[in-house]
């Protein structure tokens, strides 16, 4: 797992169970957001054989999840809501540079940091449920998530030098750790 600079405060899984219902609404948005980015970068880079073939299983895999969540929301007699704004999301993707290598390198590089957040707090909500369906749900999407940062993070060594994938990742898990501790706990995954 990529070594996030600042931890998650264990009060994030008091704060998401008090209002289980706003972070499973939350969770949905992400897995059909996480699928639809993974789609605009096999768009974007169509000619990158390895990041489409990746990018392709991993949409499919993000759109199952949110499948999942869905069902999981209609048992619940819950519907989605309309998207808010993700801060978190918003102040990563403000550092995404804009020339061609760069921003490839930026949105790989980001969104595996995205991942990697996401990966510890499941984890968290996974061990603060109560045994049962939910709780092993959300410790095998925390799995689930492991394998995506990690996946972001091979594919930028794939097409970058390893020195410069690190020194850039540095940089952005710096700027990560700034943000996280700046946003309030809320009932939602950032």
């Amino acid at each position: 797992m990529l070594r996030l600079r600042v931890n998650t405060p264990p009060a994030f899984s008091e704060v998401v169970l008090a209002d289980l219902d706003a972070f499973l609404i939350d969770h949905a948005a992400c897995e059909r957001k996480a699928s639809a980015l993974a789609l605009s970068l096999v768009v974007r880079y169509r000619d990158r054989r390895e990041l489409v073939r990746e990018m392709i299983a991993l949409a499919q895999e993000e759109l199952d999840h949110f499948a999942q969540v869905m069902a999981l929301l209609d048992a619940r007699g819950l519907v989605a809501t309309p998207d808010e704004r993700d801060p978190y999301v918003g102040a990563l993707r403000a550092l995404v540079r804009t020339t061609t290598d760069e921003n490839l390198l930026d949105r790989l590089l980001v969104a595996g940091i995205v991942e990697a957040r996401g990966c510890e707090r499941f984890r968290l909500v996974a061990e603060a449920l109560e045994e049962g369906e939910l709780k092993t749900f959300y410790a095998r999407i925390a799995g689930s998530e492991a394998r995506h940062h990690a996946l972001f993070v091979r594919l930028a060594r794939t097409y970058f030098e390893v020195p410069l994938v690190q020194s850039r990742l540095d940089e952005l898990l710096e700027a990560e750790a700034a943000i996280v501790t700046k946003l309030p706990l809320r009932a939602r995954l950032h």
